[in-house]
C-alpha cells in the first residue's frame, strides 16, 4: 500500500525539547524556559483585554503600529522592522528569504536548539562550530567555517544556553573576515539583560554593516512569552525580503497591542529587568562560592556544565521543587526566577556537590 511520503529531512530533524511544565496541582518553581517570573503590567493586561473584543477580525498584517513603536524606541526607520510570531518564527522567515537547498548556515554549538531545526526546514545545511569550554562563542572558528556555500551566519549573543555575550572587538574582527554577501544574524533575544561593558551595541553594528540583521523578542525582558511576538531589524532592502517571506497575519492583534503597551511602559518593565539582573548576580556568586565553574551569564539564566550528570541534577532539582532544563551530555540551564527559587537552586546545587 502506497503512503504519502514525508520529506526525508524530517527523519533527521532534531526535536525541540520544551522546558518542563509544572504539573497540575503541584507546587514548584518553573526555571526551565527562561521566562520572566513577573506577570504583565496592569497597563499591558488592560490593552490585551480591550483588544479581545476585536478578535473576530484579522490583525493588521504588517503590524504597523507595533513596527512604528519599535522603530521609534530603537531610533530606526519603520521599514527596517519586521514583526513575527516570536523571534523563532522571524528566524524561519530570514532563512526562507536567503537560503536555497544546499546552502550552508554557520552557527555555534551548543547554542539555541531551534537553529538546527530551522536550518533543516529551510532546506539548508547546518555547519556547527563548537563553543569554547568557557561557554563563549568561538568567532574566529566561525569565520574560518564560512565557505562559498555559506549564506547565513547565526551569532547568539548572549548565547543560549551558556550565557556569555560576544565582545565588540571580536565581533568587529569577525565581521571584517566574513564576506559582505553573507548575512550575519545577531540573535539578541536577551539583550536587555546584558551588563558586560565589552558587549557590542547591536544597533551601532547594524548601522555600520548592511549585511547584519538583529533578531529580538518581547518574550523575555518584556514578559510576553505567551503571546509570541518578536522582530528583526535590518537594512530596508533586506527587511523587505524578510517581510515577503513572512506568514500573512502572523502576529495576533492581542500580541501587537501588548507589544505597543509594553514599549510605552518600558521604563517600568526595565526596573523588573534590573531585579532579575541582581538576582542573576546573587545566583552566580552563590554557585561559585560552592565551587562551581559557571560561565559569565549576561542573560536571564545560568549554565552548569555538568556533562553526563545533567539529567541526574535535573531529577534532584525536580524532587526538591524546582524545574530546570537539562541538555543531555552537556549541562543544565537554570532560569533566574524569584529569590525563593534561587535559594532552592543553591540548596540543590550544594547538596549535589557533596
Amino acid at each position: 500500500m502506497k503512503h504519502v511520503p514525508l520529506r526525508p529531512a524530517l527523519s533527521t530533524l532534531p526535536p525541540y525539547v520544551p522546558g518542563a511544565r509544572v504539573p497540575v496541582g503541584a507546587a514548584a518553581f518553573k526555571l526551565s524556559s527562561n521566562e520572566n517570573p513577573y506577570p504583565p503590567l496592569p497597563s499591558v493586561v488592560a490593552a490585551i483585554a480591550d483588544g479581545a473584543v476585536d478578535v473576530n477580525r484579522y490583525p493588521d498584517m504588517y503590524a504597523t503600529e507595533l513596527t512604528d513603536a519599535v522603530a521609534a524606541h530603537l531610533g530606526v526607520q519603520p521599514d527596517q522592522v519586521v514583526a513575527g510570531c516570536g523571534s523563532v518564527a522571524v528566524l524561519g522567515h530570514i532563512l526562507a528569504a536567503f537560503c536555497d537547498a544546499g546552502d550552508q548556515v554557520v552557527y555555534p554549538w551548543r547554542s539555541f536548539e531551534a537553529y538546527p531545526i530551522a536550518v533543516t526546514l529551510a532546506g539548508a545545511e547546518s555547519v556547527q562550530v563548537p563553543a569554547g569550554e568557557d561557554g563563549r562563542i568561538d568567532l574566529p572558528a566561525m569565520a574560518a567555517a564560512v565557505t562559498e556555500r555559506t549564506r547565513v551566519v547565526l551569532v547568539c549573543t548572549p548565547n543560549n544556553p551558556t550565557g556569555p555575550a560576544v565582545h565588540a572587538d571580536e565581533l568587529e574582527a569577525f565581521l571584517a573576515a566574513v564576506p559582505r554577501d553573507v548575512l550575519v544574524v545577531l540573535d539578541e533575544a536577551y539583550v536587555e539583560f546584558v551588563r558586560d561593558p565589552q558587549a557590542p551595541d547591536g544597533l551601532a553594528v547594524l548601522a555600520a554593516h548592511p549585511n547584519v540583521v538583529l533578531l529580538r523578542t518581547f518574550s523575555k525582558a518584556y514578559g510576553l512569552a505567551g503571546l509570541r511576538v518578536g522582530f528583526a531589524v535590518a537594512d530596508a532592502r533586506l527587511a523587505a525580503g524578510i517581510r515577503s517571506a513572512s506568514t500573512p497575519f502572523g502576529v495576533s492583534h492581542l500580541a501587537q497591542l501588548a507589544g505597543v503597551a509594553s514599549l510605552r511602559a518600558s521604563a517600568e518593565l526595565l526596573d523588573r529587568v534590573e531585579r532579575i539582573v541582581g538576582e542573576r548576580a546573587r545566583l552566580l556568586a552563590g554557585l561559585r562560592e560552592q565551587g562551581w565553574a559557571v560561565p559569565d551569564s549576561q542573560a536571564n539564566f545560568v549554565w552548569l556544565p555538568l556533562g553526563d550528570d545533567a539529567a541526574r541534577f535535573a531529577q534532584q532539582a525536580t524532587a526538591a521543587g524546582v524545574l530546570v532544563r537539562p541538555f543531555a551530555g552537556d549541562g543544565v540551564r537554570i532560569s533566574v526566577g524569584e529569590p525563593e527559587a534561587s535559594d532552592l537552586v543553591l540548596r540543590v546545587s550544594a547538596e549535589f556537590r557533596r
